[in-house]
C-alpha cells in the first residue's frame, strides 16, 4: 500500500476505517491512502475528506457530479472527466479557449455566469453523487443543500480547499502547491491519480519557466466597487499571482484574501500599475472609465498613463488558470512602457 505526502495546511484524504483515527488533525499535515495507481480503484474507496472541517465520504469515483462556480468546472475538464458533469452553474465567464471544446457538451444548472448559486431542487433533479463547489456558501441550505442534509440524501460535497474560511483551513498564504494539491487531491476522488500528476507536472514546469518582472513595480489589484474598491489583499489568489509575477501589492499588508481599500488609501499608494479584474458584470473596461473620471482617482499614475494589466474573474480564484494568468500578467507588463 502506497502513502501519498500533504503540504502540512491541506485538507486529507484518508480511508474511511481509519478517519476517526485523523480527524483530529485537521487543519495539519494528512495523508490519502490507496493502492498503486494501477490498483483496482475499489480497493481505495469508500475515502473520507475532512474539508473545510466537514467531513465527506467518497463511497466510489462519482460518475454524476454538479459544478458550482468556474475554477471547479475547468478542474474537472482539465483533468479530462468533463463526462462527469451532469450539469454546472455560476460560471464566473467563458472557459479558456484550450478547454472549449471539451466545454462545449457540458449542461448548465442555471443560466452561465448567475449571479446565484443554483437550489437545491435544481441540483437534486440532476441525481448527482458529488457537488463540486468553489465556494462554501455554494452548499448550505439557501444554495444548492446544506451539507450534513445532501449527505443524507446519498450526495457528496467537495468545497475547493482554497475557499475554506475557518483559520484552521484556510490557507495562509495561499500558494501554489496549495492549487497543486486540490488537483491531486480531486485525482484522489476520481481515481484519475495519473491525470492529475500529468497535470501538476505540466504547471510546474510551466510555472518555473515564467520569468517575472524585475523592475519591482507596484500594483492594486482591483476587482470591483465604485465608493469603496474592492481589492486584492495579502494572503490569497491575487496576492500569489502578483507575487510570482514579480509585483507588490500596495494592500498585501491586509490580512486576508480579499479586503475594502479606501480610494484615500489607493491614491496615497499611487501604484506603478492597476490590475483590473475583467467579469462580465463589472467589465474592466468599466473600471477605467470609473478610475479616470474620479477626480481623485484621475491623478493616480497608474491611470494618467493608463498602465493596465487585465485578468479575467475565472483567472482570479484559485485552480488550473493561476498558471496562465502569471504569465498573461507578466507578457501584458512587458507591453507597458513604465
Amino acid at each position: 500500500m502506497r502513502t501519498l505526502s500533504r503540504a502540512a495546511l491541506r485538507p486529507f484524504v484518508v480511508p474511511a476505517a481509519t478517519v476517526l483515527a485523523v480527524t483530529a488533525l485537521a487543519g495539519c499535515s494528512g495523508t490519502a491512502t490507496g493502492m498503486d495507481d494501477d490498483g483496482p480503484a475499489s480497493d481505495t474507496f469508500p475515502v473520507r475528506i475532512d474539508n473545510c472541517g466537514f467531513v465527506t465520504e467518497i463511497p466510489a469515483p462519482p460518475e454524476r457530479v454538479v459544478t458550482i462556480k468556474s475554477s471547479t468546472t475547468e478542474m474537472l475538464l482539465a483533468l479530462g472527466l468533463g463526462d462527469r458533469i451532469v450539469g454546472t452553474a455560476f460560471l464566473d465567464g467563458p472557459v479558456p479557449d484550450a478547454l472549449a471544446q471539451a466545454a462545449a457538451d457540458v449542461p448548465a444548472v442555471a443560466e452561465p455566469m448567475t449571479d446565484e448559486a443554483p437550489g437545491s431542487e435544481a441540483v437534486l433533479d440532476l441525481e448527482p453523487e458529488l457537488i463540486y463547489a468553489g465556494w462554501e456558501s455554494n452548499v448550505t441550505a439557501e444554495t444548492a443543500g446544506d451539507r450534513d442534509t445532501l449527505a443524507g440524501l446519498g450526495v457528496a460535497t467537495y468545497v475547493s480547499p482554497a475557499a475554506c474560511k475557518d483559520p484552521g483551513y484556510m490557507p495562509d498564504p495561499l500558494t501554489f502547491d496549495d492549487v497543486f494539491g486540490e488537483i491531486e487531491q480531486v485525482g484522489t476522488i476520481f481515481a484519475a491519480e495519473d491525470a492529475a500528476a500529468d497535470l501538476v507536472a505540466e504547471q510546474r514546469s510551466a510555472l518555473e519557466a515564467i520569468e517575472a518582472d524585475d523592475r519591482g513595480l507596484t500594483a492594486l489589484w482591483y476587482s470591483s466597487g465604485d465608493d469603496v474598491p474592492y481589492v486584492g489583499a495579502g494572503i490569497g489568489a491575487p496576492q500569489m499571482i502578483m507575487d510570482a509575477a514579480g509585483l507588490e501589492n500596495v494592500a498585501g499588508g491586509v490580512h486576508d484574501t480579499w479586503t475594502s481599500f479606501a480610494w484615500e488609501e489607493a491614491v496615497a499608494a499611487d501604484p506603478d500599475v492597476i490590475v483590473l479584474v475583467d467579469a462580465a458584470w463589472n467589465t474592466a473596461a468599466a473600471k477605467m472609465e470609473r478610475l479616470a473620471r474620479n477626480p481623485a482617482t484621475a491623478e493616480m499614475t497608474a491611470v494618467r498613463n493608463e498602465s493596465y494589466v487585465v485578468v479575467p474573474f475565472p483567472a482570479t480564484e484559485a485552480g488550473v488558470r493561476n498558471v496562465d494568468a502569471v504569465a498573461d500578467v507578466v507578457d501584458q507588463l512587458g507591453e507597458l512602457d513604465l
